[in-house]
């Protein structure tokens, strides 16, 4: 696990109290405010320069982009490499110890305060990858927010019967030959979600899981523009 820096600072940092603690956010700013905020949820490496990249890219599309460290109950400051074996199995170790039901308490607490921070409009997306992507889901049906977009969110079939509590546009983007998601798993994402109002299922031919992660070794220029061009359409759409 590598030292980050951010949490130095007080320009990218932002506390958040939860009923059990505080944890701290990842925050990328737009040139201008008033902005909608999107709540970025991160894979199993933590707030990691990927993650931080993808706010920092929405900050640069006009939005406040936060990205909590949902790790902040077993460790601080998690920033896992994706290129290294002992990373993968140190964030693989977190992600079988946790708790999804309080990291969807927490995505509430971080969507809560990104909607009263100075130069919000008070409108919130969330958006997350694979464990991020199925906590994107969960914090849709479970929590109020204005838009929800999931990235290759694995064991989201496990959580279909939850998709009627869910109000808010929905936007799913699905790797074909994602190894952490089986073509019969998607078959049945898609099948619950597809023609429900607002909701949207895009699936990437030849793409394997983490296709737009940055610098990743499934990384595909051409879908991840695509996805990256989808989303930002979604949000603008839907939050303004």
């Amino acid at each position: 696990m590598t030292t980050t820096t951010w949490r130095d600072d007080p320009a990218q940092r932002l506390s958040i109290a939860a009923a059990d603690g505080e944890f701290d956010a990842y925050r990328a700013r737009p040139d201008s405010a008033p902005r909608p905020a999107v709540v970025v949820l991160h894979e199993v490496f933590g707030v990691n320069a990927d993650l931080r990249a993808t706010c920092d890219e929405l900050a640069a599309a006009g939005y406040l982009a936060l990205c909590p460290e949902l790790f902040w109950r077993q460790a601080r400051g998690v920033d896992l490499s994706v290129r290294s074996k002992t990373d993968w199995e140190q964030g693989l170790a977190y992600y079988r110890a946790f708790d999804l039901d309080a990291g969807v308490r927490d995505i509430a607490a971080t969507v809560e305060a990104a909607r009263t921070l100075p130069g919000s409009t008070g409108k919130v997306g969330v958006m997350g990858f694979c464990l991020g992507g199925l906590l994107t889901f969960l914090a849709a049906a479970r929590t109020p927010v204005d838009a929800a977009v999931a990235f290759h969110g694995a064991r989201t079939d496990e959580f279909l019967a939850e998709a009627d509590g869910i109000r808010a546009p929905l936007q799913m983007h699905l790797a074909d030959e994602d190894e952490f998601i089986p073509k019969e798993a998607q078959r049945r994402i898609e099948e619950a979600l597809r023609g429900r109002p607002g909701f949207e299922v895009h699936g990437y031919p030849g793409c394997r899981h983490a296709f737009s992660r940055h610098g990743g070794m499934h990384y595909d220029a051409e879908a991840a523009q695509l996805s990256r061009s989808r989303t930002l359409d979604f949000l603008r759409r839907h939050l303004g």
